[in-house]
C-alpha cells in the first residue's frame, strides 16, 4: 500500500475537527447578515466551535446586531401643563357627582316608615343650592388653570391654588350634609323603623291638635318633623329654620326629633317627644317673643326683683315645653318628667346660672301647679307629697335664695300667663283652651290603657295620648312592659 503523501495527509483538531476548516467556520461566523427581506442568514448553516461565539439576531429588527447599544432620542415628558389641566378636573368631577345624587322617592323603602316625598324635596332643596355653589367654584378654578397655562407666574399659580382649596372645601360640605341625611333617612330601613314612625304619628298628632285649636287659620307648616334615634341620656330637638351646626350653620328644613334608645324601648317615658314638640310649637306658633315677653310682664306686676325676672326668663324655652306636653299628652307626662329630673341630690339642687332649663327642683313644681289647674288637684297633691319627701330642704342645695323666696308666687304666675291667658299668635286663646285636656280625654286614656294591655283595638284616639295610655297600663299593672311596648307601636305603626 502506498504512503500517503503529504498533500493527502490531513491534520485533526483534538475532537476530529480538519484544522483546515476552522478559518472558514470563523470567517463564516463574522460575516452573517440580513438579506433583503430581513431574515437572517440560518446560524445553522454553520457549525460552531467552542472557542467561537455565535451572536443571534434579536427577531423582529432589522438593526445589524453589535457589541454597542443602540442609541436613542431623549423622551420630553411635559409636567406643568397637564398639571394645571388636572386641578381644574380633580374639582369639576367631584361637584358633576355631587350634581347627580338627590335622594330619590324608594331609595329608603317604600313602606309607611319611609321619608316622606316633602322631606325628601326638602333636603333635595338644600343640596341642590350647595351644589349649584359647588359648580360655580369648578368653573372658576377651570378658568384660573386655563389662565395659569397661558401665563404661568406665580401670582395666577397660587390664586389658582387658593381657589381649588375653597373648591375642595365646599365638596366636603356638600359630602358632609349629604351623610348626615342618608345616615338619618337610613335609619327607616332599620329595626327601629316603627318606633320611629310611630313618634313621627305623635308628633303629627300635636301638630294637628294645636293648629285646629287656634282661633284663626295660620299658614300650615311643612313638612312635619322627623324622628331619629341617637345615643345618649337626653333627647333633643332642632327647630325648623334655624342654623344648624351639623349642616355647616345653614338652616334646618324641617324640625328633628332626637330620641335615646332607652326612650323608645320605654313608650311610657316618651313625654319626651310631647316635650321636644313643644318647642316647634312655639316656633312655629310665632311664639318666640312673646312667651318670654308674657313671662316678664306678669313677673315684673308680681314685684320680683329685676334679677328674678331674667332668670326666669332665661327658662321661657323649656317652661313652655313642659307646659304645653302636658296639656298635650295628661297627667301621665307629669311622671314621665319626674322619671328625667329625679336624680341625686346635688343635681336636683344645684342651680346652674347659665343653663336654659329650671333646676330640676324648681321645674317639677312648675308642672305639678299647671296639673292642678288643669283640673286633677288630686294626682298634683300625690305627685307633690311624692316629691316633696324626696327632697324636704331645697335649702341643701345652691338655689339662690331670691329665687327661693318668690317661688311661690312666681311660679303660679308664669303658668297663669302662659296657659290660661290669651295670646294673639293663637287667635286670642289661651294655650290651655287651644290644648284642652281635662277629665273626658282622661278616660279616653285609661280606656285606651285597657285595650292595649289586652291587645285590643284602642280606637279612634288620638296617637299623642297613646303615651299617657301606656303610662296608665304600667302603673295599674294591666300588662307586662314588653306587651305594653309592642302593642303600642303595633298600633301607632299600622294608622
Amino acid at each position: 500500500m502506498t504512503a500517503p503523501t503529504a498533500r493527502d495527509r490531513v491534520r485533526t483538531s483534538g475532537k476530529g475537527t480538519p484544522r483546515s476548516r476552522v478559518r472558514p467556520v470563523l470567517a463564516a461566523q463574522a460575516r452573517i447578515s440580513v438579506s433583503d427581506a430581513g431574515t437572517a442568514r440560518s446560524p445553522s448553516q454553520v457549525r460552531p466551535t467552542p472557542t467561537a461565539q455565535v451572536r443571534t439576531p434579536d427577531p423582529g429588527t432589522a438593526t445589524v446586531q453589535s457589541g454597542r447599544p443602540p442609541r436613542r432620542t431623549p423622551v420630553v415628558v411635559p409636567v406643568r401643563q397637564p398639571w394645571l389641566r388636572a386641578q381644574g378636573l380633580n374639582v369639576t368631577r367631584p361637584g358633576r357627582a355631587a350634581e347627580r345624587r338627590p335622594f330619590r322617592a324608594g331609595e329608603f323603602g317604600s313602606g309607611a316608615a319611609a321619608p316622606t316625598a316633602g322631606h325628601l324635596q326638602a333636603v333635595n332643596a338644600l343640596l341642590g343650592r350647595l351644589r349649584g355653589e359647588l359648580l360655580r367654584q369648578s368653573e372658576q378654578v377651570r378658568g384660573l388653570a386655563r389662565s395659569a397655562a397661558a401665563q404661568p407666574e406665580s401670582r395666577r399659580l397660587q390664586g389658582l391654588l387658593t381657589a381649588k382649596e375653597q373648591a375642595h372645601d365646599w365638596v366636603r360640605e356638600v359630602e358632609r350634609i349629604w351623610d348626615f341625611y342618608f345616615e338619618l333617612f337610613g335609619q327607616r330601613q332599620s329595626v327601629f323603623a316603627d318606633a320611629l314612625l310611630s313618634c313621627d304619628r305623635i308628633a303629627l298628632s300635636c301638630y294637628q291638635a294645636a293648629y285646629l285649636g287656634v282661633g284663626e287659620a295660620k299658614p300650615l307648616p311643612a313638612p312635619p318633623p322627623f324622628s331619629f334615634m341617637r345615643t345618649g341620656f337626653s333627647p333633643a330637638t332642632f327647630r325648623r329654620g334655624i342654623p344648624l351646626r351639623r349642616l355647616g350653620r345653614r338652616l334646618n328644613p324641617f324640625p328633628l326629633v332626637q330620641l335615646p334608645y332607652h326612650r323608645l324601648v320605654n313608650p311610657w317615658t316618651l313625654g319626651a317627644v310631647l316635650h321636644e314638640v313643644s318647642h316647634n310649637l312655639q316656633s312655629d306658633l310665632g311664639l318666640d317673643k312673646a312667651v318670654p315677653r308674657a313671662v316678664a310682664r306678669r313677673l315684673l306686676d308680681e314685684g320680683c326683683p329685676p334679677a328674678v325676672v331674667r332668670t326666669w326668663v332665661r327658662w321661657n324655652r323649656e317652661i313652655y315645653a313642659d307646659l304645653c306636653a302636658l296639656l298635650l299628652g295628661g297627667p301621665a307626662v307629669v311622671g314621665s318628667l319626674l322619671d328625667v329630673i329625679g336624680r341625686a341630690p346635688a343635681t336636683v339642687l344645684t342651680y346652674s346660672p347659665v343653663g336654659p332649663h329650671p333646676t330640676p327642683w324648681f321645674r317639677a313644681w312648675i308642672s305639678i301647679e299647671l296639673l292642678r289647674r288643669m283640673g286633677f288637684e288630686e294626682q298634683a297633691e300625690r305627685y307633690g307629697r311624692l316629691w316633696a319627701s324626696i327632697y324636704p330642704d331645697p335649702r341643701a342645695g345652691t338655689l339662690p335664695r331670691e329665687l327661693l323666696a318668690t317661688f311661690a308666687g312666681a311660679h303660679h304666675a308664669v303658668v297663669d300667663a302662659l296657659c290660661f291667658h290669651p295670646f294673639p299668635q293663637l287667635g286670642r286663646r289661651s294655650l290651655a283652651q287651644v290644648l284642652p285636656f281635662g277629665s273626658k280625654e282622661y278616660a279616653m286614656q285609661r280606656e285606651a290603657a285597657e285595650r292595649l294591655a289586652a291587645g285590643t283595638d284602642p280606637g279612634i284616639i288620638p296617637a299623642r295620648f297613646l303615651i299617657g295610655a301606656t303610662r296608665s297600663a304600667l302603673d295599674r299593672g294591666l300588662a307586662r312592659p314588653g306587651v305594653i311596648t309592642r302593642n303600642f307601636y303595633t298600633e301607632l305603626a299600622r294608622r
